[in-house]
């Protein structure tokens, strides 16, 4: 792709989410959602790959659904209040449709069905900008929105994601859709707390964006997508196979890892709402959920390779990508626990 091409949509994409950010009303945040999803469209079929072209088409849809659907709820609001602020949406009827699409902006079961076959058909560099750049603006406007949007329904989207994240996850052999059911579960925790401590879901975004970096980087370092092919990680760069195993462990939210901060946080607030049916069901789903990168753990450092590749014996070659985001993000990934009074300090 043409670089000033690029720039351009790199830095739309930046003023979308920004101006969602920085907006009040409701038709400015409607277009920094809009302006989002027509930058990415490019970067996603920009290999005219059949199957890139194909998950560019359903994410287009999917986004142009919600956008019209905010559109209608911003518009029902105005009409039964006479306000286009997004702190004023005392509607019900607006503030369900209003969350049900900003739920299928970000892929929250049961509207997560477009994620992982999204996620499958793009290179890794756009599946790691999917998976976390463009969750900011919606879940800012779903952090404006919290208190006035029933509470059993976001409870209720919550449990559902952490499930079907877990469950979804078990039974794959591609590793972008792993990727994209993780995202599921971990968008369920950020859901669950949100009413009762958004600065816990702001805590669990952050962890979620660099741990998730860390995965998608290493993946593109390795230039792998099957499990099976993670198998040779050993035999091509044994430091990165074990770093690797310990993001994945972080995902899945084990101490003394940072995927263990957000989770640790989440369940204690829940307990303290005097929620603990709640904060059971979200501890039993956060297994399942370790289940399934256990399993990848196993694969990249317990097992090698059964057969020979059918290709050139790929760990012979040197890499020529550039490491230091990859060990920024690792390095984060791993030891942020020790930092968590300071990060809950600086949050409240």
């Amino acid at each position: 792709m043409n670089p000033y091409v690029l720039a351009i949509l790199l830095s739309s994409l930046g003023l979308g989410t920004t101006l969602t950010f920085a907006s009040s009303h409701w038709l400015l945040a409607w277009m920094g959602l809009e302006i989002n999803t027509l930058a990415i469209t490019p970067l996603m079929a920009q290999h005219h790959h059949p199957r890139a072209v194909e998950a560019t088409t359903k994410y287009f849809l999917t986004q142009a659904t919600a956008a019209a659907m905010i559109l209608f709820a911003s518009t029902t609001n105005a009409w039964m209040t006479g306000e286009w602020s997004i702190n004023d949406l005392s509607s019900p009827i607006a503030s369900t449709t209003f969350m049900t699409a900003l739920a299928l902006k970000i892929g929250l079961a049961p509207m997560h069905f477009w994620m992982p076959e999204v996620l499958q058909g793009l290179d890794l560099l756009t599946g790691l900008i999917l998976s976390t750049w463009q969750k900011l603006a919606p879940l800012a406007l779903i952090i404006q929105t919290a208190q006035n949007i029933n509470p059993s329904l976001l409870t209720g989207l919550g449990i559902l994601s952490a499930l079907v994240g877990g469950w979804g996850g078990l039974n794959q052999t591609q590793l972008r859709k792993v990727l994209a059911y993780s995202s599921i579960a971990h968008m369920g925790w950020m859901i669950i707390i949100i009413q009762y401590a958004p600065q816990l879901t702001t805590i669990a975004l952050g962890t979620y964006i660099i741990m998730t970096s860390a995965a998608f980087l290493t993946l593109k370092t390795l230039t792998t997508t099957k499990m099976n092919t993670l198998a040779t990680t050993w035999s091509k760069n044994p430091v990165l196979a074990s770093t690797t195993a310990l993001v994945l462990l972080s995902l899945g939210g084990l101490p003394p890892l940072t995927g263990f901060m957000p989770k640790w946080l989440i369940l204690q607030e829940l307990t303290k709402q005097n929620l603990p049916i709640t904060a059971t069901i979200m501890a039993l789903t956060a297994l399942i959920s370790l289940y399934f990168y256990l399993r990848l753990c196993y694969t990249m450092t317990l097992t090698i390779s059964p057969a020979t590749t059918n290709s050139i014996t790929p760990w012979r070659t040197k890499t020529t990508q550039t490491s230091l985001p990859l060990s920024l993000f690792t390095t984060s990934a791993l030891g942020l626990l020790p930092m968590t009074p300071t990060i809950l300090m600086l949050t409240t």
